[in-house]
């Protein structure tokens, strides 16, 4: 079901920026074992998934420091860190999987316009490094002109700067770019950025939407399409208003 907050002008938009873990991958699992494999290294008691995956969203540094009860020993914290991303890098893909249709979904949003295509993009608080490995590896490079992360820029999501780096990058204005993500994160990086967003329920952290409604909110990939993919149809609509009220 499609929820409006706010509608969002299809006719205009530009610039779609989409969040990575629970937005298009499904990385719960690998990230939950990197992490999981952490503890035992420094013999501290293992987590269930689902707690691990509350942690997720804010970057690799607080996903560790929440996983090891925040503790006030800076350096462990940095040496743990160190040794969760190692073991990251090599099991980043053992169970990722991007979620079922959105390849369909970003197929739809990029033919949907006549002339000049839809530009996407990714901005994720996952160091950029795994990130671009999991969008190439997975098949998705070829939607997205630009992919970044939580280490791209002097500070992550929800700090407006990889928003604003990409509406440079792309040649769009705020009211011309759209973020999609399933946190709240995502959706207060839209506010401070001044763009519109979308939120998703099928992703990790849904119950974060409730403290930050989104301008439109989704339950699958489907609406994706449904929402950005009718743009064309409604640009037609409005240059036809435009041309009758002349």
């Amino acid at each position: 079901m499609i929820r409006k907050n706010r509608s969002i002008p299809a006719h205009s938009t530009k610039l779609l920026i989409f969040d990575l873990d629970g937005t298009l991958v499904d990385s719960r699992v690998d990230l939950a074992n990197s992490i999981n494999a952490m503890l035992r290294h420094y013999g501290r008691h293992e987590l269930p998934n689902d707690v691990i995956s509350s942690y997720i969203g804010n970057g690799a540094p607080m996903l560790v420091r929440r996983s090891l009860g925040d503790p006030d020993d800076e350096n462990f914290v940095q040496e743990a860190l160190l040794y969760f991303l190692s073991y990251y890098r090599e099991h980043k893909l053992d169970t990722t999987y991007v979620y079922e249709g959105i390849k369909e979904a970003l197929s739809a949003i990029q033919s949907s316009r006549i002339g000049e295509p839809h530009q996407m993009a990714v901005l994720s608080n996952k160091p950029v490094v795994p990130s671009r490995a999991i969008v190439d590896a997975l098949g998705l490079g070829p939607f997205f002109f630009q992919v970044y992360g939580g280490n791209s820029f002097h500070t992550k999501k929800p700090d407006p700067a990889g928003v604003q780096a990409l509406l440079q990058e792309a040649g769009a204005q705020p009211e011309e770019t759209v973020m999609i993500g399933d946190s709240d994160i995502d959706i207060l990086t839209a506010r401070n950025a001044g763009i519109y967003s979308v939120g998703v329920t099928y992703g990790l952290a849904p119950h974060t939407l409730a403290d930050a409604p989104p301008d439109v909110l989704i339950d699958t990939p489907h609406e994706l399409a449904t929402v950005f993919g009718e743009r064309e149809q409604s640009r037609l609509a409005f240059q036809e208003k435009k041309s009758n009220k002349s």
